[in-house]
């Protein structure tokens, strides 16, 4: 079965066309070797792309016939990426939610006062000890 069609086939992509493109990016590797879209794929493949900003490691176990459901995908693939890269992802969210809550828009005046205040503050206490 094609690269494409296997990553779309047990739900890592919602479209082929998304893996096309990600394989055209060279995301996608097979066995440590950059994969075209029409590369084939068997049993026993170690498959290694990047999404979401996390780079996902796979093991092909056997090849589905057709797009599989969200509870038979483990039949299909064993997922070895590290809990560290999940972990890491979920620190990226929480810092980017820290300052400002997600929908809210772009930095008011007073939030761009306050940033210019604060670095203006740190500039000042590490010429002091120079």
């Amino acid at each position: 079965m094609r690269i494409d069609k296997f990553l779309w086939c047990v739900r890592y992509y919602k479209t082929r066309n998304m893996v096309t493109e990600a394989c055209k990016k060279n995301q996608v590797t097979v066995n440590g070797n950059v994969a075209k879209p029409s590369k084939e794929v068997f049993p026993g493949d170690k498959i290694t792309f990047r999404r979401d900003q996390i780079t996902y490691i796979i093991s092909v176990l056997d090849i589905p016939d057709n797009r599989v459901g969200a509870k038979l995908v483990d039949i299909y693939r064993r997922d070895e990426t590290p809990e560290e890269a999940f972990a890491h992802l979920e620190m990226l969210k929480l810092s980017k939610a820290h300052y400002r809550k997600y929908g809210e828009g772009r930095p008011t005046k007073k939030d761009r006062r306050d940033l210019e205040d604060f670095e203006f503050d740190f500039d000042t206490e590490e010429n002091e000890t120079e």
